[in-house]
Protein backbone atom coordinates (compact mmCIF):
# COMPACT_ATOMS: atom_id res chain seq x y z
CA UNK A 1 0.00 0.00 0.00
CA UNK A 2 1.48 3.26 -1.56
CA UNK A 3 1.58 6.00 1.50
CA UNK A 4 1.89 9.54 0.83
CA UNK A 5 4.68 11.49 2.73
CA UNK A 6 3.97 15.27 3.55
CA UNK A 7 6.97 16.97 5.26
CA UNK A 8 5.95 20.47 5.96
CA UNK A 9 3.28 21.26 8.39
CA UNK A 10 0.19 22.70 5.86
CA UNK A 11 -0.30 22.30 2.49
CA UNK A 12 -3.12 24.07 -0.33
CA UNK A 13 -3.97 22.61 -3.35
CA UNK A 14 -6.48 23.31 -6.21
CA UNK A 15 -6.58 20.50 -9.15
CA UNK A 16 -8.96 19.04 -12.10
CA UNK A 17 -9.46 15.88 -12.79
CA UNK A 18 -11.55 13.28 -15.32
CA UNK A 19 -9.78 10.66 -14.24
CA UNK A 20 -8.34 9.81 -10.18
CA UNK A 21 -4.70 9.42 -11.22
CA UNK A 22 -3.50 8.02 -7.76
CA UNK A 23 -4.04 4.47 -6.53
CA UNK A 24 -5.14 3.47 -3.35
CA UNK A 25 -2.90 5.35 -0.73
CA UNK A 26 -2.83 6.29 2.64
CA UNK A 27 -0.69 9.09 3.95
CA UNK A 28 0.75 10.84 7.38
CA UNK A 29 -1.46 13.81 7.65
CA UNK A 30 -4.59 14.82 7.46
CA UNK A 31 -6.62 15.99 4.47
CA UNK A 32 -9.52 18.09 4.28
CA UNK A 33 -11.31 17.93 0.90
CA UNK A 34 -13.28 20.35 -0.66
CA UNK A 35 -15.55 19.07 -3.84
CA UNK A 36 -15.83 22.65 -5.45
CA UNK A 37 -17.15 21.07 -9.01
CA UNK A 38 -18.07 17.61 -10.01
CA UNK A 39 -19.60 14.56 -8.65
CA UNK A 40 -18.42 10.54 -8.58
CA UNK A 41 -17.73 8.04 -5.61
CA UNK A 42 -15.30 8.48 -2.21
CA UNK A 43 -13.86 5.27 -1.92
CA UNK A 44 -12.57 5.39 2.04
CA UNK A 45 -11.72 2.05 3.52
CA UNK A 46 -13.70 0.24 1.19
CA UNK A 47 -16.98 2.35 1.88
CA UNK A 48 -18.16 3.77 -0.92
CA UNK A 49 -19.75 7.64 -0.68
CA UNK A 50 -20.93 9.36 -2.96
CA UNK A 51 -19.78 12.67 -3.46
CA UNK A 52 -21.56 16.27 -5.30
CA UNK A 53 -20.54 20.02 -5.97
CA UNK A 54 -19.94 21.43 -2.28
CA UNK A 55 -19.15 18.21 -0.14
CA UNK A 56 -16.50 18.57 1.94
CA UNK A 57 -14.46 15.44 3.93
CA UNK A 58 -12.52 14.96 6.40
CA UNK A 59 -9.19 12.05 6.36
CA UNK A 60 -6.81 10.81 8.66
CA UNK A 61 -3.41 9.22 8.14
CA UNK A 62 -4.97 5.65 8.91
CA UNK A 63 -7.67 5.87 5.80
CA UNK A 64 -6.92 4.36 2.48
CA UNK A 65 -8.71 6.14 -0.01
CA UNK A 66 -9.05 6.92 -3.93
CA UNK A 67 -12.01 8.67 -5.80
CA UNK A 68 -14.21 7.05 -8.82
CA UNK A 69 -15.08 10.11 -10.70
CA UNK A 70 -18.24 10.38 -12.64
CA UNK A 71 -18.07 14.06 -13.93
CA UNK A 72 -14.92 16.30 -14.13
CA UNK A 73 -14.21 17.49 -10.65
CA UNK A 74 -12.06 19.92 -9.21
CA UNK A 75 -10.75 19.43 -6.11
CA UNK A 76 -9.56 21.39 -3.36
CA UNK A 77 -7.17 19.98 -1.04
CA UNK A 78 -6.20 21.46 2.75
CA UNK A 79 -3.66 19.06 4.28
CA UNK A 80 -1.78 19.81 7.51
CA UNK A 81 0.01 17.91 10.01
CA UNK A 82 -0.21 17.14 13.98
CA UNK A 83 2.57 19.42 13.83
CA UNK A 84 0.76 22.31 12.49
CA UNK A 85 -2.68 21.77 14.96
CA UNK A 86 -0.05 22.52 18.07
CA UNK A 87 1.75 25.47 16.54
CA UNK A 88 -0.96 27.56 15.83
CA UNK A 89 -0.76 29.80 18.81
CA UNK A 90 -4.73 29.38 19.60
CA UNK A 91 -7.12 27.52 20.96
CA UNK A 92 -9.53 28.56 19.28
CA UNK A 93 -11.52 26.06 17.25
CA UNK A 94 -9.08 23.50 18.79
CA UNK A 95 -11.64 21.26 20.75
CA UNK A 96 -13.80 21.08 17.39
CA UNK A 97 -10.84 19.94 15.17
CA UNK A 98 -9.26 17.38 17.76
CA UNK A 99 -12.87 16.10 17.82
CA UNK A 100 -12.97 15.44 14.31
CA UNK A 101 -10.23 14.16 13.58
CA UNK A 102 -10.11 11.58 16.65
CA UNK A 103 -13.65 10.34 15.70
CA UNK A 104 -13.22 8.42 12.78
CA UNK A 105 -16.46 8.23 12.03
CA UNK A 106 -16.07 11.65 10.65
CA UNK A 107 -13.67 10.21 8.48
CA UNK A 108 -16.00 7.67 6.35
CA UNK A 109 -18.74 10.00 5.30
CA UNK A 110 -18.94 12.73 4.14
CA UNK A 111 -20.03 16.42 5.40
CA UNK A 112 -23.62 17.73 4.25
CA UNK A 113 -23.88 21.46 5.47
CA UNK A 114 -27.19 23.01 5.63
CA UNK A 115 -27.59 25.31 3.21
CA UNK A 116 -26.12 29.00 4.92
CA UNK A 117 -23.41 26.78 6.89
CA UNK A 118 -22.53 25.35 2.73
CA UNK A 119 -22.07 29.09 1.54
CA UNK A 120 -19.94 30.17 4.66
CA UNK A 121 -17.69 27.10 4.40
CA UNK A 122 -17.25 28.58 0.74
CA UNK A 123 -16.11 31.56 1.65
CA UNK A 124 -14.34 30.27 4.54
CA UNK A 125 -12.34 28.00 1.79
CA UNK A 126 -12.24 31.26 -1.07
CA UNK A 127 -9.64 32.87 1.74
CA UNK A 128 -7.70 30.37 2.83
CA UNK A 129 -6.78 29.69 -1.41
CA UNK A 130 -6.42 33.24 -1.70
CA UNK A 131 -3.84 33.22 0.90
CA UNK A 132 -1.45 29.90 -0.09
CA UNK A 133 0.61 31.83 -2.62
CA UNK A 134 2.64 32.98 0.53
CA UNK A 135 2.22 30.11 3.08
CA UNK A 136 4.86 32.08 5.56
CA UNK A 137 3.33 34.99 5.64
CA UNK A 138 -0.34 34.09 6.21
CA UNK A 139 0.54 30.62 8.29
CA UNK A 140 -1.63 31.84 11.17
CA UNK A 141 -4.23 33.80 9.11
CA UNK A 142 -5.21 30.48 6.83
CA UNK A 143 -4.99 28.39 10.35
CA UNK A 144 -7.69 30.65 11.80
CA UNK A 145 -9.56 29.57 8.90
CA UNK A 146 -9.52 26.23 9.48
CA UNK A 147 -10.49 25.83 12.81
CA UNK A 148 -13.38 28.23 11.94
CA UNK A 149 -14.17 25.79 9.45
CA UNK A 150 -13.84 22.96 12.16
CA UNK A 151 -16.44 24.34 14.19
CA UNK A 152 -18.34 24.79 11.12
CA UNK A 153 -18.42 21.09 10.47
CA UNK A 154 -18.44 19.59 14.02
CA UNK A 155 -22.38 21.67 14.14
CA UNK A 156 -22.82 19.91 10.88
CA UNK A 157 -21.95 16.33 12.04
CA UNK A 158 -24.84 14.07 12.47
CA UNK A 159 -25.13 13.18 16.25
CA UNK A 160 -24.33 10.01 17.16
CA UNK A 161 -28.19 8.45 17.44
CA UNK A 162 -27.77 6.13 20.99
CA UNK A 163 -30.32 3.15 20.49
CA UNK A 164 -30.38 -0.19 22.65
CA UNK A 165 -29.00 -1.79 19.68
CA UNK A 166 -25.74 0.79 19.27
CA UNK A 167 -25.48 1.56 22.79
CA UNK A 168 -22.87 -0.78 23.29
CA UNK A 169 -20.83 0.46 20.46
CA UNK A 170 -17.55 1.59 20.84
CA UNK A 171 -16.98 3.83 18.53
CA UNK A 172 -19.52 5.69 19.79
CA UNK A 173 -18.27 5.78 23.06
CA UNK A 174 -14.98 7.02 22.13
CA UNK A 175 -16.74 9.73 20.66
CA UNK A 176 -18.56 10.86 23.14
CA UNK A 177 -15.02 11.00 25.26
CA UNK A 178 -13.49 12.39 22.99
CA UNK A 179 -16.44 15.42 22.47
CA UNK A 180 -16.57 15.61 26.25
CA UNK A 181 -12.70 15.53 27.56
CA UNK A 182 -12.63 19.51 28.36
CA UNK A 183 -15.81 18.99 30.25
CA UNK A 184 -15.28 16.81 33.37
CA UNK A 185 -18.67 16.35 34.69
CA UNK A 186 -19.95 14.71 31.74
CA UNK A 187 -16.92 12.10 31.74
CA UNK A 188 -18.61 10.36 35.53
CA UNK A 189 -19.33 7.22 34.91
CA UNK A 190 -23.46 7.80 36.08
CA UNK A 191 -23.23 10.58 33.39
CA UNK A 192 -21.72 8.24 30.25
CA UNK A 193 -23.93 5.27 31.71
CA UNK A 194 -27.49 7.34 31.35
CA UNK A 195 -26.29 8.44 27.66
CA UNK A 196 -25.64 5.18 26.55
CA UNK A 197 -28.95 3.51 28.55
CA UNK A 198 -26.99 1.40 30.32
CA UNK A 199 -25.73 1.55 34.28
CA UNK A 200 -22.36 3.29 35.90
CA UNK A 201 -21.95 -0.53 37.21
CA UNK A 202 -21.78 -1.91 33.36
CA UNK A 203 -20.14 0.56 31.73
CA UNK A 204 -16.72 1.08 32.99
CA UNK A 205 -16.58 -3.32 33.11
CA UNK A 206 -17.71 -3.21 29.34
CA UNK A 207 -14.93 -0.29 28.50
CA UNK A 208 -12.20 -2.48 29.55
CA UNK A 209 -13.42 -5.68 28.60
CA UNK A 210 -13.58 -3.94 24.94
CA UNK A 211 -10.15 -2.17 25.61
CA UNK A 212 -8.45 -3.77 27.49
CA UNK A 213 -7.85 -0.72 30.57
CA UNK A 214 -10.18 1.18 32.39
CA UNK A 215 -12.52 3.64 31.42
CA UNK A 216 -10.92 6.50 33.78
CA UNK A 217 -7.00 5.34 32.44
CA UNK A 218 -8.12 5.85 28.93
CA UNK A 219 -9.59 9.65 30.09
CA UNK A 220 -6.43 10.21 31.89
CA UNK A 221 -4.04 9.15 29.34
CA UNK A 222 -6.17 11.07 25.83
CA UNK A 223 -6.79 14.14 28.61
CA UNK A 224 -2.75 13.66 29.42
CA UNK A 225 -1.23 13.40 25.82
CA UNK A 226 -3.67 16.78 24.71
CA UNK A 227 -2.00 18.67 27.57
CA UNK A 228 1.35 17.24 26.59
CA UNK A 229 0.59 18.56 23.07
CA UNK A 230 -0.40 22.09 24.46
CA UNK A 231 2.92 22.74 26.84
CA UNK A 232 4.94 21.42 23.83
CA UNK A 233 3.72 24.08 21.50
CA UNK A 234 4.89 26.74 24.20
CA UNK A 235 1.35 28.56 23.38
CA UNK A 236 0.15 28.15 26.92
CA UNK A 237 0.93 27.94 30.39
CA UNK A 238 -0.94 25.43 32.86
CA UNK A 239 -3.01 28.12 34.50
CA UNK A 240 -4.74 28.36 30.94
CA UNK A 241 -4.41 24.92 30.32
CA UNK A 242 -6.56 24.14 33.73
CA UNK A 243 -9.09 26.44 32.67
CA UNK A 244 -9.67 24.81 28.78
CA UNK A 245 -10.14 21.38 30.62
CA UNK A 246 -12.05 22.63 33.02
CA UNK A 247 -9.71 21.48 36.04
CA UNK A 248 -9.42 23.22 39.16
CA UNK A 249 -6.47 24.21 39.15
CA UNK A 250 -2.09 24.32 37.66
CA UNK A 251 -1.83 21.46 40.35
CA UNK A 252 -4.29 19.58 39.22
CA UNK A 253 -2.94 19.29 35.66
CA UNK A 254 0.72 18.45 37.37
CA UNK A 255 -1.04 15.41 39.10
CA UNK A 256 -2.14 14.32 35.47
CA UNK A 257 0.79 15.04 33.95
CA UNK A 258 2.77 12.33 36.85
CA UNK A 259 -0.44 10.25 37.17
CA UNK A 260 0.21 6.26 36.40
CA UNK A 261 -1.48 3.98 34.09
CA UNK A 262 -3.75 2.65 35.68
Amino acid sequence: MQRYKQFQPLVISEFEEIVWPHLPHRHNHYELIFIKQGSGIHIINENKVPYKTGNIFLIGPDEEHYFEIENLTKFVYIKFTDVQIHQSGSSYGMQQLEYLIKSRETHFSVFCLHAADQIIAEQIIGVIFSLKDDLFLNEQLIWFQILALAILLQRNMPELKITINRSRDMQAVFCYLHKHIYTPEKLRSPVIAAQFNTTADYVGPYFKRNTGITLRAYINSYRKSLIKQRLKSGNQNLKQIAAEFGLTDESHVRKILTVARE
